[in-house]
C-alpha cells in the first residue's frame, strides 16, 4: 500500500484552523470527559490570542502548525516564533547570552510549546493510530522551517517522556529538569493524606493550616458557574500584583481572564480568601481529567501561611474529594517538599542549526541530566513521608 503524502503547513493563527479539528488531535480523551488538561485545546491557545496575550508586541507569535494526509488533519503543534525567552519555565537565557557573545543570532527562535504554562502534556498532537507518523512529520516540518529561515533553534518545553524518547531519536537533544508533584496514593480525605506523613511533618502542616485559616475570614472554591465576573476582577489585581514583582510585567492581560470565563470556567477552580466581604488572595487552578494544575496566586493583602493554604494544601484537598490522581503545583520550589510534593523529571527537547553551539550545549545536558537524578534522589529521601513504618 502507497503511504499517503503528508502536507506541513504553518499558520498565522490558531483561528484558521477549525476547533473540531484542532481539538480532535489536541484532545480526543474529550469526546468521554475532561481533556487530559486543558492547556493545548483550542480554546485555551484561542483565548491567548483573542486577549493580545500572544501576538504582535509580545515576543510570542503563533505558528500552530498542522499535518495533513489525503487532505485529512492527522498531526498539529502549538508552535511559536520568539523573540525572548521570558514566559518559558525551561530556561535558555545562558545559552542565547554565550551565543550572542560569541558572534552568534539567537532570536529569533521556534518554541514549540504551551505559552505562560509549566505544565506537563503532548506538544505533538496526534490522532490516535497516528502517532509515529504524525510525530516524525511535526518534527521533519518544524525543523525544515527552522532551516529554511535561518532560525537559531527549536526547543519543545514540557513535553511528555515518551515524546522525549521519540523525539531524541530523531536526532533532537533531551533535557531534563525538575518539578515538584503531589500524588493521591489511594487518599480519601487530607486527614487521610496526613497520616502518611511522619509526625513531625504532620504536626507541621496542622499548625499551618490553622494559622492560615484563622486570617479572619473564609475561604472558597468555586468553579464552573459559580465563579463570577467580578472574581476576575479581584484576581486580576493578585496577578498583577504578583508578576509586577515576579516578571517585570504579567504575561496575560486583563482580557484573557474574561476569555477563559467564557469559555473555559469549568475547567477552572478558583480558590479565593475573603476578609470583610471582599477577596484578599486567590489561586487559580486548571482542572484536567486527572490532574488539578496550579497556575497564578496573589494577594492584596499579607496573611500568615495564606499562599500555602490556598496554592497548594486546598488543592490537595479538592484533588482527593474530586478523585483527581495529582497536583501540579507549577515551577520551582523546594518549599513544596515539606507540604508532600515530591521532585519528578520535567521533559524537554532542543535543536540547534550552529554545530559548535550543539555541541557546547549537548555537553551542558548530559552533565546537568546526572544532577538532576541525583537531586530528585536526595530531595525524596528528605520528603515528609513516614519511612519503613517509621512515624519520625
Amino acid at each position: 500500500m502507497t503511504r499517503p503524502e503528508i502536507e506541513i503547513t504553518a499558520h498565522a493563527s490558531i483561528a484558521e484552523i477549525p476547533e473540531t479539528c484542532w481539538d480532535a488531535v489536541a484532545c480526543p480523551e474529550a469526546a468521554t470527559g475532561r481533556p487530559e488538561d486543558p492547556f493545548t485545546t483550542h480554546r485555551f491557545l484561542s483565548a491567548l490570542e483573542r486577549s493580545d496575550s500572544v501576538g504582535p508586541g509580545t515576543g510570542w507569535q503563533p505558528l500552530p502548525l498542522v499535518a495533513r494526509a489525503d487532505g485529512r488533519l492527522i498531526a498539529a503543534a502549538p508552535l511559536y516564533a520568539k523573540s525572548h525567552s521570558q514566559g518559558e519555565y525551561i530556561f535558555d537565557h545562558n545559552w542565547a547570552h554565550a551565543y550572542e557573545r560569541a558572534g552568534g543570532r539567537y532570536y529569533p527562535k521556534l518554541q514549540l510549546a504551551v505559552p505562560f504554562t509549566p505544565a506537563t502534556g503532548r506538544r505533538f498532537l496526534t490522532r490516535p493510530g497516528d502517532e509515529d507518523t504524525g510525530r516524525t512529520a511535526l518534527i521533519r516540518g518544524t525543523l525544515n522551517l527552522a532551516e529554511r529561515n535561518a532560525l537559531s533553534s527549536l526547543h519543545v518545553t514540557f513535553c511528555t517522556a515518551a515524546e522525549a524518547e521519540a523525539g531524541a531519536r530523531l536526532g533532537l537533544m533531551p533535557r531534563t529538569t525538575q518539578q515538584f508533584h503531589w500524588e493521591n496514593r489511594g487518599y480519601t480525605s487530607f486527614a487521610d493524606f496526613l497520616a502518611d506523613l511522619s509526625s513531625r511533618k504532620r504536626k507541621a502542616i496542622r499548625k499551618e493550616r490553622d494559622t492560615a485559616q484563622a486570617f479572619g475570614g473564609t475561604i472558597r472554591c468555586l468553579t464552573g458557574d459559580q465563579i463570577e465576573p467580578a472574581h476576575w476582577d479581584a484576581f486580576w489585581a493578585f496577578y498583577q500584583d504578583t508578576g509586577n514583582r515576579k516578571w517585570g510585567r504579567p504575561y496575560l492581560t486583563r482580557r484573557a481572564f474574561t476569555e477563559f470565563h467564557d469559555r473555559m470556567r469549568h475547567d477552572i477552580l478558583l480558590v479565593l480568601a475573603e476578609r470583610a466581604g471582599r477577596p484578599v488572595a486567590g489561586a487559580l487552578n486548571f482542572i484536567g481529567r486527572r490532574t488539578l494544575f496550579g497556575r497564578y496566586w496573589g494577594c492584596t493583602e499579607d496573611h500568615p501561611c495564606l499562599h500555602f493554604e490556598l496554592c497548594y494544601h486546598q488543592a490537595i484537598d479538592w484533588a482527593i474529594a474530586h478523585g483527581l490522581h495529582r497536583v501540579e503545583a507549577g515551577a520551582q520550589g523546594e518549599h513544596k517538599l515539606a507540604r508532600g510534593y515530591l521532585p519528578v523529571p520535567v521533559h524537554s527537547l532542543h535543536w540547534f542549526a550552529d554545530p559548535g553551539l550543539a555541541e557546547a550545549v549537548a555537553r551542558y545536558l548530559q552533565a546537568e541530566r546526572r544532577a538532576t537524578t541525583e537531586d530528585i534522589e536526595v530531595l525524596t529521601a528528605y520528603g515528609p513521608f513516614r519511612r519503613g513504618g517509621n512515624d519520625e
